[in-house]
């Protein structure tokens, strides 16, 4: 009890730290002690001047409840968007900050936390970020075994990235605390995109809790209706279909921090315009959260940020300037470069540790990296020169190969530099189809590319096995690039699998992802609309504290050492007209859209040239498949007659493919069907079988057909009840009589009395087709028709049976589903 009551009293104690200017701290728990579980109305709107947004506090049984409601944004629609609501102090309450974001029916929930004490030797901000999209919000739950939501799936782990990336930059430098961001979808009303919720919703809680987050984040989607010209703001999922553009952008009131987006080759001015649309709305949320944070926020914990000792920066620029300058005028590659790096540091640590113990490792490593970034910068400031001795535009060697894999349908070697990348293309029917259920339904992907960045690309070892989140995203990246060059499903029936293996790695390995995949792709024969490529920018900066400013340099091509020094990663990819996608991260407070603008056009010049280099290897898709590619055809059937084609449990499809020597065959609930041969001819025939198979006479319900024994078990009868046409244009028909269905007197044991009977075959009354496809026959039904039907074998006109015992649906299911396994075997 003791510790307990301790407990509180700390918990107390820490509810009422004084706040530093700009943040209020929550009042103390307990401003009300009603415990009823209906909401008391004690509302008090705390800010009501703006035009887009208000601030109330409610005091209605929890401690003190702060919505911030944003009813509009620039750019939008009237009547269009539901407004935003943002509310902190109801749920979550242990958590150093936590917020639910509602629109409409949609409710996320995040938190944000962090451990009591920084960790002692870390040079990088421990942050960790999680989201999570609950089959619940939608009112099912996980198809898994046990029913659970497990493991994140690719569209998850994209989100987290979404979420990590435009935040990292405004944490503080030397916050060493382990940190984590949480974040789920509640509750989900199908109508918008959760993405831009779940970065505004994980910067809310994080600036209202006392991590030192500089400012606050926002994020706004962004489509293109062609058409008409126009932008929208947050389309719905309807609107985002016919959308020449998906588009996120994540910023502060002053700069763009992220962009994320693909297009259907758009040209540079509309991407600039777009991003500008977006961040207008961005300015309005961050000056609504910032405030909120004045009234629900807490007292920034600047107590603990490891600074780096003093005079240490002065003593690192002393010993190493001269060092770092000869080896960025030397130039040279990763492998000869890079080794006289290491060497600098190695040294410069020795140097600094020997006698003293004020400076740590990891201090002397963030100077010295500090001193790569002036240096570069002033390097390229006044020479023009990179430090590998290139131009500021200046592409690294290019070296391709087409169709260098025997066996592949299409493969592709891009060498930049010591960049490097096999990619392969591989087709197949619908069955190879990517199918990844998510809260918005199954999304089935007729083409996607699969990245592998295996450790031994940058020379080491570690872990292999399922892709890391840097894989999904770089992997996903590369795949939306070339999506809008694929021919439709109408022009190539085929499902597309590109991977991109890396086995080389100094500079952007998913650029060269969509370089060599689109080589894959011609060299299988796939007849794309153009040729894309993707390149990777950079920028330098004389001021990471500021936007942007005229000293900005922008890179073409940048090397992985330009990537880690540099403030800015901008991955443009598309054709020679337009672009396909491109991805923003920026490391200093932001991008203004007028450099936006310049890396653009520097980007677009730099792509020409790739895509220069590309035609003299490939210049257009292949005339004729490979052999190695399996032939397909497509055609559809009643839905109400797949039955026929798959058969009892699957029976007559599988005979179909051994029959006609088919490598797959798949039928969809809507009737299409999808035969795949390396025979041509053995393909014809499949085709003219199955649409014959499709026309047979049907049996009809009530008549009485005379039945052949094909299979005897406990549960029932199997019989063949119609016979096979002559010409092999359709096969037999059978079907189950239960035992049930055996006699009017109940059987106890069914294959007793099958074997009593001392027959091959009995006469049966066809019951009709259950839910599930499957044929039910019946032996007492016969002695029951008064009509007195003489036995068929064809299909014909008859009076109805009477008095027929007939199993429920439910019962044939369960017996349906208990027999299908002893029938395959």
């Amino acid at each position: 009890m003791q510790n307990s009551l301790s407990a509180f009293v700390v918990a107390v104690l820490l509810n009422s730290t004084p706040c530093v200017e700009g943040f209020h701290q929550r009042q103390p728990w307990g401003t009300t002690s009603t415990l009823s579980s209906k909401r008391v109305d004690s509302t008090t709107s705390l800010k009501d001047s703006s035009e887009y947004f208000t601030i109330e506090k409610d005091n209605s049984g929890y401690s003190d409840v702060h919505r911030l409601i944003i009813h509009k944004l620039p750019g939008q629609k009237e009547g269009a968007d539901d407004p935003i609501v943002i509310e902190s102090g109801k749920i979550g309450r242990q958590a150093a900050g936590a917020v639910t974001l509602t629109r409409g029916e949609t409710v996320l929930y995040s938190t944000a936390s962090r451990d009591e004490k920084p960790k002692d030797g870390l040079d990088f901000i421990p942050l960790s970020v999680d989201h999570q999209e609950r089959f619940s919000s939608v009112g099912l739950t996980s198809g898994g075994y046990n029913k659970r939501d497990g493991r994140p799936a690719e569209h998850e782990v994209l989100t987290c990235r979404l979420i990590d990336r435009p935040l990292r930059p405004l944490i503080a430098a030397g916050w060493r605390h382990e940190t984590q961001l949480l974040s789920w979808v509640l509750s989900y009303d199908g109508i918008h995109s959760t993405d831009p919720m779940a970065i505004i919703a994980s910067s809310t809680a994080m600036y209202i809790s006392d991590i030192p987050l500089s400012k606050p984040v926002a994020a706004a989607m962004v489509g293109y209706d062609r058409e008409n010209d126009e932008l929208i703001l947050n389309p719905t999922h309807e609107e985002m279909e016919k959308s020449s553009l998906q588009l996120i952008v994540a910023g502060t009131k002053e700069g763009v921090l992220m962009v994320e987006g693909a297009a259907d080759f758009l040209p540079e001015a509309i991407m600039v315009k777009a991003v500008k649309f977006g961040h207008d709305a961005i300015v309005t949320i961050c000056e609504a959260v910032e405030e909120f944070g004045k009234v629900a926020g807490k007292e920034k914990n600047l107590s603990t940020l490891s600074n780096p000792p003093e005079g240490l920066q002065e003593k690192v620029d002393e010993l190493a300037t001269e060092k770092v300058d000869a080896a960025f005028a030397a130039g040279g590659t990763k492998t000869t470069q890079g080794p006289v790096l290491k060497i600098v540091k190695k040294e410069l640590i020795a140097t600094l540790t020997e006698d003293s113990d004020e400076y740590t490792a990891a201090d002397i490593s963030s100077a010295l990296k500090d001193l790569l970034c002036r240096r570069m910068f002033i390097r390229a400031k006044e020479t023009g020169k990179r430090c590998d001795g290139r131009e500021l535009t200046e592409i690294r060697q290019l070296t391709m190969e087409a169709g260098f894999l025997p066996r592949t349908h299409g493969s592709a070697l891009f060498t930049r530099g010591e960049t490097q990348v096999v990619a392969t293309s591989t087709l197949g029917g619908s069955g190879m189809r990517q199918k990844i259920d998510t809260i918005t339904g199954t999304n089935v992907k007729r083409f996607y590319l699969q990245y592998t960045f295996p450790p031994s690309c940058v020379g080491e070892t570690g872990r292999t096995g399922a892709p890391g989140r840097r894989e999904v995203g770089h992997g996903n990246l590369a795949e939306r690039a070339l999506i809008p060059t694929l021919p439709t499903e109408e022009e190539f029936p085929y499902t597309i699998r590109v991977e991109a293996l890396v086995t080389e790695s100094h500079g952007s390995s998913s650029m060269a992802s969509v370089c060599g995949g689109c080589l894959a792709l011609m060299d299988a024969g796939i007849p794309i609309k153009s040729p894309v490529a993707g390149i990777a920018m950079g920028m330098l900066l004389g001021d990471r504290e500021e936007v942007s400013d005229d000293n900005a340099i922008i890179l073409s091509d940048i090397l992985g050492t330009e990537d880690a020094l540099g403030t800015m990663d901008f991955k443009v990819a598309g054709d020679r007209n337009g672009i396909t996608t491109f991805q923003l991260d920026i490391k200093c407070e932001g991008l203004s859209l007028k450099t936006m603008d310049r890396a653009l056009e520097q980007a677009r010049v730099g792509r020409l040239h790739i895509l220069d280099a590309m035609d003299a290897v490939l210049s257009e898709p292949r005339k004729v498949l490979p052999e190695t590619v399996p032939k397909l055809a497509t055609f559809s059937v009643a839905p109400d007659l797949i039955g026929k084609i798959i058969g009892p449990g699957g029976k007559q499809i599988r005979a179909i493919i051994e029959d006609y020597e088919l490598t797959d065959m798949n039928v969809n609930d809507d009737g299409k069907v999808q035969i795949s041969s390396f025979k041509d001819d053995k393909l014809k025939e499949a085709e003219e079988f199955v649409k014959k198979l499709v026309t047979s006479p049907e049996p009809v319900e009530g008549e009485v057909y005379k039945g052949v024994i094909t299979g005897v078990h406990q549960f029932g009868v199997f019989l063949e009840f119609m016979p096979a046409a002559e010409d092999g244009s359709y096969p037999a028909l059978e079907g189950l009589c239960h035992v049930s269905e055996l006699a009017t007197d109940r059987v106890r044991n069914c294959e007793g009395f099958v074997k009593a009977m001392d027959k091959e075959g009995f006469d049966v009354v066809y019951l009709g087709i259950n839910k599930t496809g499957k044929r039910q026959l019946s032996r007492k039904a016969v002695s029951g028709n008064k009509g007195g039907n003489k036995p068929t074998t064809q299909a014909a006109p008859s009076e109805p049976v009477a008095a027929v015992a007939v199993m429920s649906d439910d019962e044939l299911d369960v017996i349906t589903k208990a027999i299908e396994g002893v029938q395959d075997s």
